[in-house]
């Protein structure tokens, strides 16, 4: 089955066809490191982090840019008794930490924007030399880009330019049209003498949108495979960048991705309404892993509706996988059958991340072929159950959720775990005793207060082992 993925600007799936055969490039909207991540930026972070996975699956090259807008207004609105440059890399410490702690691959370049301004630079002067921006004409030392030189203004989310919003990023009285936006922003006397460099307009600092296109083109050129970000960036901020880069006369992205946002509780998430979920609560509430799981569960393009119940039954779902990774593991140790767990994916599965991604079908794989190995297992089918645990390996890879990766461990040791397992340790040990002594009832209580907690031991010729679920 071929590839494809949802084309916002065509508003249709296409057939994925790179630009140069075998290898990918893909440009994603990082952070404006202002304020500490919440739920939303790791879903976003997570959701590209398995399409770069998939595309590796499938034998694509691929080069992940990430970007870092470490100069914006946002920012320097935030400061607080500290430069505004240490608000950024403080924060942008915080992302890092965040997209790590979630197994997320590291970018292959992650640009920062005060790193590109020369590169911003040449691509205004050339959108000037075209006609298609100006200086402000109230010596602010501002430039706009001129949205009326561009008939193709707004054909990424399909709107008339007569029926947009003005854009609110600048003073309007520099500008000859409410609509055009700022490419150069003039330092302005409140702002610090750091945050602005010297240019043929004045001293000042870059717009938003055009630090994308800057940041875009020198790494992956002035056209490439993919462009992606959260859906509140397609308006303006996307829209803005097509325009200045075709405008300037490249190809820039071919696909056009975007991912859903996030409710709570069946609510938006915004600052207004006091209910964002912040990277370091939900990481405190679960382990990594089962926040990655739950994340990253929901097809992309949908809203994820997070709710106090989510990360409880992700836990107990990575539990179920875990436990069968490592009961077939066990079983098939020392047997001819240890080769047969051969890594590849199911068609089906295969099938459900070509199709857009689709995620949520290919969780249903996993699951199905979770219980089917276990079922094997039980009636000692273990050529079946070697063919399971290939899979279930295979997908849990693709997925970045493979309990066994030493990512986990590291991810999830703490106190607690721990003091569990020492806990169960001692419980499974006095059971054996009990056993030894034919005290059965007092092995069937133990292993009876286990169950009612929630831990299922399993008795082999290698000992009993423990495992948290069924």
């Amino acid at each position: 089955m071929t590839l494809r993925l949802y084309d916002t600007k065509a508003q249709a799936l296409r057939d994925f066809v790179p630009l140069r055969e075998g290898h990918v490039g893909m440009y994603v909207c990082g952070p404006t490191p202002q304020s500490s991540p919440h739920i939303g930026h790791l879903r976003s972070a997570l959701n590209y982090d398995l399409m770069r996975r998939w595309f590796a699956y499938r034998g694509f090259d691929v080069t992940f840019v990430r970007n870092v807008t470490d100069i914006d207004d946002k920012i320097l609105e935030a400061v607080t008794g500290e430069e505004w440059w240490a608000l950024a890399y403080r924060v942008e410490l915080e992302f890092s930490a965040g997209y790590r702690s979630l197994g997320i691959l590291p970018p292959t370049y992650e640009p920062r924007a005060t790193a590109s301004i020369m590169q911003m630079q040449e691509l205004i002067g050339r959108l000037i030399e075209r006609g298609h921006a100006y200086p402000a004409t109230d010596a602010s030392g501002d430039v706009y880009f001129d949205t009326g030189s561009w008939p193709a203004y707004g054909e990424l989310t399909r709107q008339s330019r007569d029926n947009m919003e003005a854009a609110v990023d600048a003073d309007p009285r520099g500008k000859r049209d409410p609509r055009d936006f700022a490419l150069w922003k003039g330092r302005k006397a409140a702002e610090p003498e750091s945050a602005s460099w010297e240019s043929p307009w004045g001293d000042g600092r870059p717009g938003w949108h055009i630090e994308c296109s800057a940041m875009s083109r020198r790494y992956l050129g002035p056209e490439f495979d993919i462009h992606g970000g959260g859906l509140d960036l397609r308006f303006p901020h996307h829209e803005n960048e097509l325009a200045q880069s075709t405008a300037v006369g490249d190809g820039f992205a071919r696909y056009w991705v975007h991912n859903g946002l996030v409710n709570i509780g069946g609510q938006k998430m915004s600052k207004s309404l006091g209910n964002s979920v912040y990277a370091a609560e939900l990481l405190s509430q679960a382990s990594p892993l089962a926040v990655r799981y739950l994340l990253g569960a929901a097809h992309y393009r949908s809203t994820l509706d997070y709710n106090a119940g989510s990360l409880a039954e992700a836990e107990a779902t990575v539990e179920r996988i875990r436990t069968f990774l490592v009961r077939a593991g066990r079983r098939l140790s020392g047997t001819r059958f240890a080769d047969e767990a051969t890594p590849v994916v199911p068609d089906a599965f295969a099938e459900a991340m070509d199709d857009d991604l689709g995620v949520p079908q290919a969780l249903a794989v996993l699951h199905d072929t979770v219980r089917q190995g276990n079922q094997a297992l039980d009636d000692e089918r273990l050529g079946e159950a070697a063919v399971a645990l290939g899979h279930v390996g295979a997908m849990v890879g693709v997925l970045g959720i493979d309990p066994r990766d030493p990512h986990w461990a590291t991810a999830d040791a703490g106190p607690a775990a721990s003091a569990l397992e020492a806990l169960v340790e001692r419980l499974i040990e006095d059971r054996r005793a009990a056993r030894a002594a034919k005290d059965y009832q007092a092995a069937d209580r133990i292993r009876g207060e286990l169950a009612a907690a929630g831990i299922t031991i399993e008795d082999s010729s290698s000992g009993t082992h423990w495992s948290i679920g069924s």
